[in-house]
């Protein structure tokens, strides 16, 4: 069993962090070669995303005070456990990603390892996929229909794809920068055009209906759904250790941490609360994205218009840290890691293009797509969110302090025990009951008048 101790982070083979940026100085592909700055701009990008244009319809569904008191409880939660994160990390740095420290934190089991890596490829191709769907309904939206909607995915994932080719997240942070930037003026642009457009030429905004808390009648499915939908959008710890892994000094990951958590908070409960007060309960539904509220056909495409970059680099994101898992496991140990050979750089355009094929294909098969990512992150958030980081919490203090840590560490002890059991039931809570509403939501979606699309549907998608 691996011990999780208080001694000097080292690796399994005795190397520090300092080691092991030496070890690449003669190599021409520098992982570990991020500054916070940097790191923070990744965070930014992951977090400052479309995702913010759906905390009005969780506001409508939950009434502004629960929906504002659940943001800031969510964020201070996920605080909290990205800590925990990076305290594991620094005394385990030879961890590369969350596959890795599943394996540790489960007594070093290979099963934990794989139950681990299956469900982490799993979710972010899912996320990729939801961001060709997405982007397919940005250009559907910009040309009115002006294409079938599986070419339009088809040509996100192909962008997408060459965007995910750089190899290291120090080059990815570039376009962390432009993407995050983009984001807050898109949201920014609809939060304004929201509150200045007449609403006078658009009857069917009228009337708007706001509510403090949640109207009579709403279902637990309803609630739980919206619910879920604030806490996904914070949950992103599952690649909290990919980033670190990559630092030149890790020590500084909290400063980039605080930074996007204090800018998440502001941003989302700002952008979410003046949206929702200036259209309301329209039609008893508010519309995820929020664009979809704007009345006006050029602020909405304005304003959605800035959303594009994010479109594309999120899901690059993933897809990247996805396939640096599969590249550093296939070559471990191989000069194709960290040189210029054309084997090296063939394969890893190679597993992107895997990723980016099933990202299209899921995108284009499964016809209940949003419901299904809401069913796959309730299946996955919850370990990925909470349950990992309460169990890392237990197995660290244990090793400090001994299996009665949390009796002989004070009040500090009873906190910290108490902490991490509601995390991890909070996590069950994401299993269990999330789950429930997901799959209750794709039935009651087969069930309505509509119904679901079919798959490969030239159907517009467009908002």
């Amino acid at each position: 069993m691996s011990r999780i101790d208080d001694k000097p982070p080292v690796d399994d083979g005795g190397v520090d962090i300092g080691a092991q940026i030496e070890m690449e100085q003669g190599n021409s592909i520098k992982y570990r070669s991020c500054g916070w700055k940097k790191t923070a701009a990744l965070l930014f990008s992951e977090y400052i995303c479309l995702a913010i244009m759906s905390f009005p319809y969780s506001y409508s569904v939950l009434g502004l005070v629960p929906g504002l008191i659940l943001t800031v409880v969510i964020a201070g939660l996920v605080l909290y456990t990205s800590l925990i994160t990076w305290e594991f990390c620094m005394r385990h740095p030879e961890v590369k990603d969350v596959c890795d420290i599943g394996q540790k934190l489960f007594w070093d089991s290979k099963w934990a390892w794989w139950f681990t890596a299956v469900m982490f490829v799993l979710n972010n191709t899912f996320i990729q996929g939801f961001h060709c769907l997405v982007g397919a309904k940005y250009l559907n939206t910009m040309s009115n229909g002006g294409l079938c909607t599986v070419a339009f995915s088809a040509i996100m994932a192909i962008i997408s794809w060459c965007c995910s080719l750089p190899r290291t997240f120090s080059a990815l942070a570039r376009l962390a920068t432009v993407s995050a930037f983009f984001t807050f003026i898109s949201v920014i642009l609809a939060t304004i055009f929201a509150g200045i457009q007449d609403r006078s030429l658009y009857p069917e905004l009228n009337p708007a209906q706001i509510l403090a808390v949640p109207a009579k009648g709403t279902t637990f499915v309803a609630g739980m759904n919206a619910f879920m939908n604030i806490s996904y959008t914070f949950i992103g710890q599952i690649t909290l250790p990919s980033f670190i892994a990559e630092m030149k000094n890790p020590r500084d990951f909290p400063k980039a941490l605080w930074a996007v958590t204090i800018a998440e908070v502001i941003l989302f409960s700002l952008v979410g609360s003046i949206i929702y007060a200036y259209t309301g309960v329209v039609g008893q539904e508010n519309p995820a994205p929020a664009f979809a509220s704007l009345g006006n056909e050029l602020y909405k495409k304005v304003s959605f218009s800035f959303m594009i970059p994010t479109l594309i680099f999120l899901g690059v994101l993933y897809a990247s840290v996805t396939a640096r898992f599969v590249f550093f496991n296939v070559f471990k140990g191989s000069r194709h890691v960290h040189n210029h050979t054309v084997v090296g750089w063939a394969s890893w355009a190679a597993i992107l293009g895997v990723t980016w094929v099933f990202a299209f294909i899921i995108a284009e098969v499964i016809p209940f797509f949003s419901d299904l990512l809401s069913l796959m992150s309730s299946l996955f958030d919850s370990f990925f969110g909470f349950i990992f980081w309460g169990v890392a919490y237990i197995r660290m203090r244990n090793a400090e302090y001994g299996p009665d840590f949390w009796k002989t560490r004070g009040f500090r002890g009873y906190l910290g025990i108490v902490v991490n059991i509601a995390c991890i039931c909070f996590g069950f809570l994401f299993l269990t009951a999330g789950t429930y509403a997901s799959v209750q939501s794709i039935i009651n979606g087969y069930n309505s008048p509509t119904g679901f699309g079919g798959p490969f549907s030239c159907e517009s998608n467009g908002i």
